[in-house]
C-alpha cells in the first residue's frame, strides 16, 4: 500500500491530507491562530463545582469554560494538587519527582467537592477540543506523548501497548525501560516502539523529561490561567503518531519544508529524504486532485463505484448511515447475493468515511437486509478488518435482528465537515423564487427610473431565455416603448439565472438592477 502525506499551509490555516493508494482517507485542518489543542497543559482556575454532575468547570482562557469530570481527575490528583501548590509558592527547586511524597489515592466513587474548591489553581491537560457549544474537556492526569513512549508523572508504572502481542517483545521492552525510568514517573510504551533499541527509547524519554521540567518552570507566576506547555502542532503530532516504514512521500509547500525535515531528523532520520518540496503554480491540493476528492467525498450522499451510494445523516445524539444499491442490480444473481456485494463495498467506504470525517460518538449503519447468518458474519468481519486501519478507539457490534450495525468511535476533535453545496443564485438558498409577474413589475419600474431620472432613451434589456420568451410573446417591448417614450430592444442570454436581467445603455454600458436574492437594486454602474 502506497502512503503519501500532503501538507498545504497558508497564512491562516494548515491542511493535511493522508492518501493510501491515491485514495483520500484522512483530512486534518488547523487554524494557525488556534491556541487550544489536544495535549496542551494549563494551569486553570476552578470556576464552578456542579455536585449533580460530579464535575467542575475550569477557566483555562478559552471562550467557554472547560469541563473536568471527577473520573478524569486521575487517582494521583491529591499528589499533583499539592505539588502544584508548592511550585506556586516557590518551594520546589528541583523538578525531579524522585523525592516527592505520594499522597493517598482518591476513591473511584468519591465526590469532586471533596477534592477541588472554587478558585483553586490546578494542573490540567486538554483531552478533547471544544465541540459545538461545549468547551474543551480536561484531564487531571498529565500524559506527555513522545514518538515511542508516553510519560505519565506520578504514576510509577510501566505499561505496554496491547497492540504489541508478542510476549517476548513485551518483556524486553519492560526490562529496557525499567532500567532508565525515573522514580515516580510512569511509562506507556507505544506500538511503534516495537523492535526499537534501548538508545532510541532513552532518547525519546529524555525529550519528555525535558518537557516535564519546562512545565514545572512555567507553573511559577502570578497571572492565571495560563498555558504551561503546548502540544506539538498538528503537522508534527501527526508525523509523530502515524509515520512508519510504509510511508513513501511527504509533499509540503515551502512554509513547513525545513521544519518537517528538522523534526524528522530527530524522530526518524532515515525518513528525511521522503520529504519533497512543492513549488508549482497551482495550489498543492489542486495539483494532486485532492480538492476533487474532497468535493466528491463530503456531503449528505456519497457515491460508490457501481452505482451504489450511502446517505449520511447527522443528529445531535448520533450519526445514521443508510446503504442503497442504487441502480446496481445483476439479474443473473439472487437478491441475497446482490445485497452481499453491495454491503461489502459499502462497508469499505463507510470505514473510510469515518476516518475522513473524523466522526465520533454513536454511528448506526442500516445495511441492506441479508437473511443468511454466514453473510452477516462476513460483513461484520469485513467492517472490523477495514476499521483496523483507524487509529481512533472504536467498538463494533455485530448486526442485530433488524440488520443494524452499531459503532462507537472516540471523539477527540470536532468532526470534519466540508459543505460542498452552493447557494442557488436564484432563490439564495430559500427554495423560493419570486413569480415572474412581480419580476416584470420590477423591470418596468427600473425602466421608468432610467428614462425619467437618467434620461436614457435607447436601451437594451438582456434576460434569461425564459423571461425573454414570456415578454416577447406578450409584446412588452412595444407596450413599454409607447408608454415610456423610449427605444427598447430585448436580448436573451443562456448564462443568466432564471430571473436575472440587465439593462444596457449606449452611453454608460451595463446598468445593474438585479441581485441574487431577487431584490431590486438601484445602484447604477456608471463611470
Amino acid at each position: 500500500m502506497r502512503k503519501e502525506l500532503f501538507i498545504n499551509t497558508d497564512e491562516n490555516e494548515v491542511r493535511i491530507a493522508l492518501l493510501e493508494d491515491r485514495m483520500l482517507v484522512e483530512l486534518h485542518s488547523e487554524k494557525t491562530s488556534d491556541n487550544f489543542h489536544v495535549g496542551d497543559v494549563f494551569i486553570g482556575r476552578v470556576k464552578k463545582i456542579i455536585s449533580g454532575l460530579n464535575a467542575a468547570f475550569v477557566d483555562i482562557g478559552h471562550d467557554r469554560d472547560a469541563f473536568l469530570h471527577y473520573l478524569d481527575l486521575g487517582i494521583t490528583c491529591l499528589t499533583i494538587n499539592k505539588y502544584v501548590k508548592e511550585c506556586l509558592s516557590g518551594r520546589v527547586q528541583n523538578p525531579s519527582l524522585a523525592k516527592v511524597p505520594i499522597q493517598e489515592m482518591i476513591p473511584k466513587n468519591g465526590k469532586i467537592k471533596d477534592v477541588l474548591a472554587v478558585n483553586q489553581l490546578i494542573l490540567v491537560q486538554i483531552a478533547k477540543e471544544a465541540i459545538s457549544t461545549k468547551g474543551p474537556r480536561l484531564s487531571g492526569e498529565i500524559a506527555l506523548a513522545g514518538r515511542y513512549v508516553v510519560l505519565v508523572p506520578f504514576a510509577d508504572k510501566i505499561m505496554v501497548s496491547q497492540k504489541i502481542t508478542n510476549s517476548e517483545e513485551r518483556i524486553r521492552l519492560r526490562k529496557a525501560m525499567s532500567g532508565i525510568k525515573p522514580r515516580n514517573m510512569g511509562i506507556i510504551i507505544r506500538t511503534v516502539a516495537k523492535e526499537q533499541n534501548v538508545e532510541a527509547l532513552h532518547a525519546d524519554l529524555k525529550v519528555l523529561l525535558d518537557k516535564w521540567n519546562e512545565i514545572v518552570r512555567n507553573i511559577r507566576g502570578n497571572r492565571f490561567p495560563k498555558k504551561v506547555i503546548s502540544e506539538l502542532d498538528k503537522v508534527s503530532a501527526l508525523l509523530r503518531d502515524i509515520l512508519n516504514d510504509t510511508f513513501d512521500a511527504i509533499y509540503v509547500n515551502n512554509t513547513y519544508y525545513s521544519e518537517i525535515r528538522s523534526y524528522l531528523q530527530i524522530i526518524a532520520p532515515d525518513k528525511v529524504d521522503i520529504v519533497k518540496l512543492y513549488n508549482g503554480k497551482l495550489p498543492l491540493f489542486e495539483y494532486y486532485d485532492i480538492d476533487k476528492q474532497i468535493k466528491s467525498s463530503f456531503g449528505k450522499s456519497v457515491s460508490i463505484r457501481g452505482g451504489i451510494y450511502i446517505v449520511i445523516e447527522h443528529t445531535e445524539a448520533l450519526h445514521v448511515i443508510d446503504v442503497n444499491s442504487g441502480h446496481r442490480v445483476n439479474s443473473d444473481k439472487t437478491q441475497e447475493t446482490n445485497a452481499v456485494e453491495v454491503n461489502m463495498r459499502a462497508a469499505v467506504e463507510i470505514a473510510r468515511q469515518l476516518r475522513l470525517r473524523d466522526m465520533g460518538g454513536i454511528i448506526v449503519i442500516d445495511f441492506i437486509d441479508m437473511h443468511e447468518a454466514a453473510h452477516r458474519k462476513r460483513l461484520y468481519n469485513c467492517l472490523v478488518a477495514e476499521m483496523q486501519k483507524d487509529k481512533a478507539r472504536h467498538t463494533i457490534l455485530a448486526p442485530n435482528k433488524f440488520g443494524l450495525v452499531q459503532i462507537t468511535r472516540q471523539r477527540v476533535r470536532p468532526e470534519v465537515n466540508i459543505d460542498v453545496r452552493e447557494l442557488c443564485p436564484s432563490c439564495n438558498g430559500t427554495g423560493m423564487v419570486r413569480p415572474p409577474v412581480l419580476i416584470i413589475d420590477d423591470i418596468e419600474n427600473s425602466l421608468q427610473l432610467l428614462v425619467k431620472t437618467q434620461k436614457e432613451k435607447n436601451l437594451t434589456l438582456v434576460l434569461h431565455p425564459f423571461l425573454y420568451a414570456y415578454l416577447t410573446r406578450h409584446f412588452y417591448a412595444l407596450k413599454w416603448m409607447f408608454k415610456h417614450r423610449c427605444r427598447l430592444r430585448f436580448q436573451s442570454k443562456n448564462s443568466f439565472q432564471l430571473l436575472e436581467y440587465r439593462f444596457y445603455s449606449k452611453k454608460v454600458g451595463e446598468i445593474n438592477f438585479w441581485s441574487p436574492n431577487n431584490k431590486k437594486t438601484t445602484i447604477l454602474n456608471q463611470d
